[in-house]
């Protein structure tokens, strides 16, 4: 959950945010080390040029400089990027499948992989909350994983776009109606992370949040036997 007034990115709860949070440091601090380094160099040649013109239509050095700059500036910064993508992206022998489907407005998951069940998750009303209760985020029912575990989510929409997000977890995956998109999911500890539609889908597009629960391996075939 983000706090009151913070600036940086939501605490990292599994291995692609810390990825994501590792990209932006990386990004941010070569930002700021070239940005110094320009502006050092034009107060330095500022502050010690002479006073008469010096052209520099046909200085090599100078061209051989402003070429190279850029090229090591995004070789620094691509590098990361691309391991970032492939580890995001890339599905390792999941234990479970899930579907979501993005509906107006509401989430419905389904489990396969010799799992059979289904049901829809609809935000709780302000009026009916549990104290404690993050209000627009909880819902009636949470999808619910085991924690230290890899999961492949397959999203999808029924009727128009949505997008299924969850900050803390560095998630974000565009619902499509008719094609399927699979990211994999992954939590370090056990918690409850919540997100929304990040895809403005209609009226109720803010109230329709996701919840996602992280439970140990045991107490989540005990969730399976209970449900089923």
């Amino acid at each position: 959950m983000p706090y009151a007034a913070q600036l940086s990115l939501q605490e990292a709860t599994g291995p692609t945010m810390e990825e994501v949070i590792f990209l932006h440091d990386h990004v941010l601090l070569l930002t700021c080390l070239m940005s110094l380094v320009i502006m050092m160099f034009a107060l330095t040649a500022t502050m010690t040029t002479l006073t008469h013109n010096d052209p520099t239509e046909e200085v090599e050095q100078l061209e051989a400089a402003w070429t190279a700059a850029p090229i090591m500036i995004l070789i620094l910064t691509a590098l990361p990027s691309v391991r970032s993508l492939y580890l995001m992206e890339e599905v390792f022998d999941p234990y479970l499948t899930i579907k979501a489907t993005g509906h107006q407005w509401y989430w419905n998951y389904e489990y396969s992989d010799n799992i059979q069940m289904s049901f829809d998750s609809y935000m709780i009303q302000t009026k009916d909350l549990q104290n404690g209760s993050p209000r627009l985020l909880e819902v009636d029912h949470r999808m619910v994983m085991p924690a230290g575990l890899q999961a492949r989510v397959v999203v999808t929409a029924e009727d128009v776009l949505h997008s299924w997000a969850i900050p803390s977890l560095g998630v974000k995956v565009d619902a499509v109606p008719g094609r399927l998109n699979q990211i994999p999911l992954t939590t370090s500890r056990v918690g409850v992370f919540f997100g929304q539609c990040s895809e403005i889908c209609g009226a109720n597009h803010s109230f329709m949040p996701i919840a996602m629960e992280a439970i140990p391996l045991y107490h989540f075939e005990q969730w399976l036997i209970k449900d089923q």
